[in-house]
């Protein structure tokens, strides 16, 4: 019996070796969990357990090998923006021709098609967006990286937060002239853009002329609104009133251009996009054959304070072509492609799992598991959700390897070996012993 015991030890004392080495192996391995041999005496059942308490064990054997899935340290500052670390509970979704794996690891690139995959190929899951940039949750699929251009769009809101000084004194005298400083008290432009992308200037001058009032006069690329080559230049002009404590009152005068909506903005209408041509005859101003459409402009946030007049904050929603140039992934998992032209949208959103028994989890190679029966079902949702950690972006999580702890149980499961080696030998010699009395 006692060669069995300390066969079984030796066994036992192997097992320990090869997981603390593999565990070494994959110290630098990104997303590895490290694996922990456990193992339990057994104990040969007697005839009806009339044994009492004289049994003696008949050995050890490995009850399991266990995966220990704590948080590794993260390495942030990658300078790869596809690069993801979970920072808590989850995993990320694959798909391996439609086989779902589950792994740690976020070392993700593109492949040829514009798909984010891993280094084994398989297709992160995420739930991708709809033509106006929301997330459709819910909807699993492989996330993609759409490297088309950014379509150019015609703006169609424009919003402009400004002060008036109120200490600028009345403009009296000429008439106003955008090429005459004299004749109004400050401006400031907006860029706005057409169908086609192409750029233009819409253009503000301010004139005082009494306590609380003003005159906006509004150009675009420095001629009339709805007839570019009209000469000679005739603005639209629109009355601001201020109250005592500098707030925009509503607006009540209207132009051919500029109408005033039921909210107190205004929108501009009739704009013909034109560019100059130059021939020679001189320059002139002619359709560029791109369309507009209305424009929204939103000056709520107008104010007259002794203050520095200009404006504070603008905004609008057009833009040129552009090309993809960066991305990044917020906590929440959302990715977000920043173009050439200085816009940015939401092109998906990463998924992560989690399972009521991790410990349940098949090892798949690669860093990866499979969903077994003891895992329980996959629960699926977006990073910060539930139980689920968040995202770090350009950011990888390390192996939870304790590299130190490691190298002890290598001397101990080593001692072990050695030790049952020696129960071995002492049962050979006892045995040698008794053949030689015989």
């Amino acid at each position: 019996m006692s060669f069995n015991i300390g066969l079984s030890g030796l066994y036992a004392a192997n097992k320990s070796l090869d997981v603390t080495g593999n565990n070494i192996a994959n110290v630098a391995t990104v997303g590895f969990k490290s694996s922990r041999a456990e193992f339990a005496d057994q104990y040969s059942q007697s005839i009806r357990g009339t044994s009492g308490g004289t049994n003696v064990g008949s050995g050890v054997y490995t009850a399991a090998v266990t995966q220990q899935f704590t948080q590794g340290a993260l390495t942030t500052g990658t300078g790869r923006d596809l690069d993801l670390a979970i920072n808590g509970n989850g995993f990320f979704m694959m798909s391996n021709n439609g086989e779902k794996l589950y792994t740690r690891a976020g070392n993700f690139h593109t492949d040829t098609s514009g798909n984010i995959v891993d280094t084994n190929g398989s297709n992160l899951q995420g739930y991708s967006t709809d033509a106006n940039g929301n997330v459709m949750t819910g909807v699993l699929t492989n996330l993609k990286v759409d490297t088309s251009n950014m379509a150019p769009k015609a703006t169609g809101s424009i919003s402009i937060a400004s002060n008036l000084d109120s200490s600028k004194a009345i403009v009296t005298g000429a008439d106003f002239d955008p090429a005459d400083t004299s004749t109004y008290t400050s401006t400031f432009s907006t860029p706005i853009y057409d169908s086609q992308g192409n750029e233009h200037t819409l253009s503000q001058y301010f004139r005082k002329t009494d306590t609380n009032s003003w005159t906006m006069y509004s150009l675009i690329d420095g001629r009339n609104i709805s007839a570019p080559g009209t000469d000679p230049v005739v603005p639209d002009a629109t009355q601001l009133e201020f109250d005592g404590a500098g707030n925009l009152k509503p607006i009540t005068t209207t132009t051919a251009n500029i109408t005033v909506n039921d909210d107190n903005t205004m929108t501009i209408v009739g704009w013909k996009p034109a560019q100059s041509k130059t021939d020679s005859t001189g320059t002139t101003w002619v359709a560029n054959g791109a369309d507009s459409k209305d424009m929204k402009l939103d000056m709520l946030a107008t104010t007259q304070t002794n203050a520095a007049g200009g404006a504070i904050s603008k905004s609008q929603d057009g833009n040129y072509t552009g090309q993809i140039s960066a991305m990044n992934v917020d906590s929440g998992g959302n990715l977000f492609a920043t173009y050439t032209n200085g816009q940015s949208k939401v092109i998906g959103q990463v998924a992560l799992t989690t399972f009521a028994n991790v410990q349940g989890l098949a090892p798949a190679g690669g860093t990866a598991w499979r969903e077994t029966y003891a895992s329980g079902i996959p629960v699926t949702g977006a990073p910060e959700s539930g139980t689920l950690g968040s995202l770090t972006g350009s950011a990888l999580e390390e192996s939870n390897v304790d590299l130190t702890g490691e190298l002890v149980e290598l001397i101990k499961a080593q001692s072990n070996y050695q030790a049952n080696a020696k129960t071995i030998s002492t049962e050979s010699t006892i045995m040698q012993t008794t053949i030689q009395m015989a």
